[in-house]
Order: structure tokens, then sequence, then C-alpha cells
């Protein structure tokens, strides 16, 4: 078995390793998105403006009056002082041609005590590539690998990268299996292994796997470092593969594997399929009624944070309201804040969502961003999936590394074979006459 192995390892590990490289060095960095994005982008980020703040949806009214080809999809209702306002857009549909609008940005920056507009951008954009959309391009390539949209599917990245943590995933159990020692009875059918190091325990025959010899040649180093970096952190690499495919895979593989297994509370965006781009419209409610409605039911289920964000869903056509307080960074331990949500149509509630609570299979759901972006472990752990992340690209130059040297090998044993089989051929002691 152990041969086969091998070459799934191999062969696994040589399709995804360019894959696990870029996604290893994007997700280092990422981890940091906001404070790099501030770092580069100070005048768009960062507010010297003192005074009150002006309401966020007045803000909101300038920019849809400023560009009526967007339709405001994202406003948050306050920023921590110094900071400015990012108010999301998206394209709508030109009547005349029955195509989208091409906008060229799908953010706006407002400063909220002066309303002067601060700066636009695309987020995620490819080109032209600068310090406005750096951070936001490493981010889409991450899981996305900007691959563009074919047949009317704009997915084909995120479905991509979604099987390569398949492959990922299962490369780890392998990869791990091929450090177990031999048996001691292979063990004592090996020459030259003594009868008392076939009988010592498994650990003391595992334990070599988990060191790095590093006064040995550059081939052994290598070696120890891809077998042992992924024996330390190998707990660590399944828990990154496996939330990757749940993120990527979501709706595709993850979640009919979730509802074979749990009992799932549906959201609201689960049971609506998303409408094609030339078929979504604005809103038949307004942003104000939509806020008020949420105000007064947060209140009512005994809700005590401000309203932080509101979003419109242009592919679901529904509204969401998030609670939370300006300084708060991703909600409870990574998983996002309490939310509402109501229809586009009629501004009817249509659910609620709470961090942490819900079934089993809920907990699952939720849990899998917060894990892979290690903000369930709060700072500590955004730094831990750093780590991690050049770890992933260590151990794909590595594993690249072996096999590229291993295969040289291969070349040179094989032609030192031919070359001693043509050497048994020539006979000296016969003597052809002519």
């Amino acid at each position: 078995m152990r041969p086969f192995f091998l070459k799934v390892h191999r062969w696994l590990g040589l399709a995804s390793a360019l894959f696990l490289l870029l996604t290893g060095l994007t997700g280092a960095l990422i981890s940091w998105d906001h404070e790099l994005d501030e770092w580069l982008n100070p005048a768009w980020m960062h507010s010297s403006a003192t005074g009150a703040h002006l309401p966020s949806l007045a803000l909101a009214q300038q920019v849809a009056h400023r560009y009526p080809q967007a339709q405001v999809t994202s406003i948050p209702l306050a920023v921590e002082a110094g900071h400015t306002l990012s108010i999301g857009v998206k394209s709508q549909v030109d009547p005349s041609s029955g195509q989208l609008y091409d906008l060229g940005f799908n953010q706006v920056f407002m400063d909220p005590v002066t309303g002067q507009e601060l700066g636009k951008r695309e987020w995620g954009a490819v080109w032209p590539l600068d310090r406005t959309n750096f951070v936001s391009f490493l981010y889409k390539l991450h899981y996305s690998l900007h691959l563009p949209e074919m047949w009317g599917i704009d997915r084909w990245g995120i479905w991509l990268m979604g099987i390569v943590a398949i492959i990922w995933l299962i490369d780890s159990f392998v990869g791990v299996y091929l450090t177990l020692p031999k048996s001691a009875k292979v063990a004592r059918r090996k020459p030259g292994v003594s009868a008392t190091m076939s009988h010592t325990s498994f650990g003391k025959r595992w334990l070599p796997a988990w060191k790095i010899r590093w006064n040995s040649s550059e081939h052994k180093r290598y070696f120890d470092l891809h077998r042992a970096f992924g024996l330390w952190t190998w707990l660590l690499l399944i828990i990154l593969a496996f939330s990757a495919f749940a993120l990527n895979l979501r709706r595709e593989v993850f979640m009919p594997l979730m509802q074979s297994a749990f009992t799932l509370t549906p959201t609201p965006f689960d049971l609506r399929k998303p409408l094609p781009k030339l078929e979504q419209v604005p809103p038949n409610v307004g942003f104000e009624q939509v806020l008020a409605l949420a105000i007064r039911d947060a209140r009512a289920n005994g809700w005590h944070e401000p309203a932080g964000r509101i979003s419109y869903s242009l592919p679901y056509q529904l509204f969401s309201v998030d609670f939370y307080s300006p300084d708060a960074d991703h909600g409870v331990a990574g998983a996002g804040h309490k939310r509402l949500y109501y229809d586009a149509i009629d501004a009817r509630p249509l659910g609620q969502r709470i961090p942490w609570q819900g079934t089993a299979g809920d907990l699952i759901l939720q849990a899998q961003f917060p894990l892979h972006s290690g903000r369930i472990l709060g700072l500590p752990g955004r730094i831990l999936i750093s780590v991690m992340g050049v770890v992933v690209a260590m151990l794909s130059v590595t594993g690249v590394y072996l096999w590229w040297k291993k295969r040289k090998a291969r070349k040179v044993s094989v032609m030192i074979a031919q070359g001693s089989t043509q050497l048994h051929a020539y006979r000296p002691d016969r003597v052809d006459v002519f």
C-alpha cells in the first residue's frame, strides 16, 4: 500500500502546489486586510475633520443622486472617530441597452463630518493594480484566482479553489500516513535492522519524523522541513483545508452534505435562488423604512446593540440589518453580528441570525469563516493564520523540490542502468574478421 500512497501524495501535491503557494502567501497577508488597506490608503480611510457625524443614510442618498446608474447596496450606520464611511454600490441595468452600466467602481468613501467624497474604487479589480485596490486584489485572488465569467457563471475560480481544498484535505491525510513508521514485523525483514530496533515502541520509531536534521545534506533538510512541519501543523492544515472547501463550495457540496447529517436552520439566502444580473432591480421599499422596522424589532427582541450597517442584496432582493457598535470587529469570536432580514418588496420580516446560536449544524456552518480566518481566537488567531500561510507556501515549495530531485535521481539511475546494459552487451574477447 505504501508505494501506492506515495504516488497519490506525489500527484495530488503536484496538482495543488501552485494553488496552495498562492493561497498560502495571500492568506498570510489578508489576515491583516483592514490594517494594510488603511496603511496604503490613509486619505480614503481616515478623516481629520472634527464635529458631529452626518446621518449615514443622507450621505448614501448623496451618492445615489450623484451616480444615478448605481444602486446603493451597503451603508455603515456608524463609524469610529477619525474614520470614513465606505458606501457600497452596484451597477444598475441600462434601460436603453438592457446591459449593466459600466461604473468602474463599487465603493465610495465619504467623510462623515463634512460629507465630502474622498474617493471611489472597484473592490477586487484586477487592473489597474495600484495601492488603492492592492489588498482587495489579493483577497479575491486568494479565494477565486480572478477567473473571469464564462457562460454567465462567475464562480469558476471559487469552484476551482474549492476542488483544490478537497485535494489538499485528502493529501493531508495521505501525507501523515506516509510519516508513520513501518510495523515491527516489516522492520525485522529489512536488512541491517537489529532485533532491538525492530522491538522499539511505535512512538520512538515515529519520533525522527518530527525532527529536522539541520546538519545533514540539503536534500535531507528539505525532506525534514516538509515532513516535520506537515506533522506539527497537521491539525491546523486540516482545519484550513476543510474550512476552505466549506466556504468555496458551500451551496454546491457542503450544505447538501451537512443537511444529510444535521438539522440546519436555513437563512433567507438559502431559501432564495439568486437572480441573474440583468433581472436584478432596485428595492420596492426604502432604506429608511427598513431601518426603522429593524430597530423596532431589535428592541422588541431585547437587543441593546445599535444598528451598525444596513445592506441590500440585489441578487436575492432582500435587506439585512446588522447590530453592533462601531468599534466591533467581526462579532463574537469572528462569527459576525446579530442580524435581521427583510423582504425588498414589502419589508416583511424574513428571519434573524444570532452568532453561535442554533442547531449543531448551524454552529458548524457559523464556525467555518472564524476558523479559516483565525478570528475565532482574536488577534492571536490572526497571527497564527499568517504563520500558517507561510507554512503552507513552504510545504508546497519543498514538496515540488523533493519531487524534482527524485525525478533527476531516477533519470540518472535509468541512464546508469542503460549504460551498464550496453557495457555487458559489449564483448572485448570477440574479434570480428573482415
